[in-house]
């Protein structure tokens, strides 16, 4: 199970294994103080698909650009070693945006769980 989290929440002793998956480094946030154990820049949505969702909103249409995205064997590739990276503790999904329901890191968790 895979848990998502704003990167601005405070980190916990249950997080496990904490990965941003954000393409851009969020705002605010000094890297010496995320706490992070990996910034996965290359499952994050690309800067075009991720600047027309900004503009639209859509989420549905937003949600399968991103899946057809996920589905690279590079993504795939790069998932893989992430896990094994992680070695069998908690993964959390940390991200920026304000929207705790739809945004990428839920798109991307839907995807991710599928893989295993």
């Amino acid at each position: 199970m895979i848990r998502l989290k704003r990167i601005y929440d405070s980190p916990e002793d249950t997080d496990g294994f904490r990965i941003l998956v954000d393409r851009l480094w969020p705002r605010g946030v000094k890297k010496e103080e995320a706490f992070i154990d990996h910034w996965a820049r290359e499952l994050a949505p690309s800067n075009k698909l991720r600047k027309s969702y900004h503009r639209d909103r859509d989420f549905d249409r937003f949600r399968e650009a991103y899946f057809r995205e996920l589905n690279d064997p590079e993504k795939r590739e790069a998932w893989l070693r992430i896990l094994e990276r992680a070695d069998g503790r908690p993964i959390t999904f940390l991200y920026a945006s304000r929207d705790r329901v739809q945004n990428h890191a839920v798109v991307l968790r839907e995807w991710a769980e599928t893989q295993r």
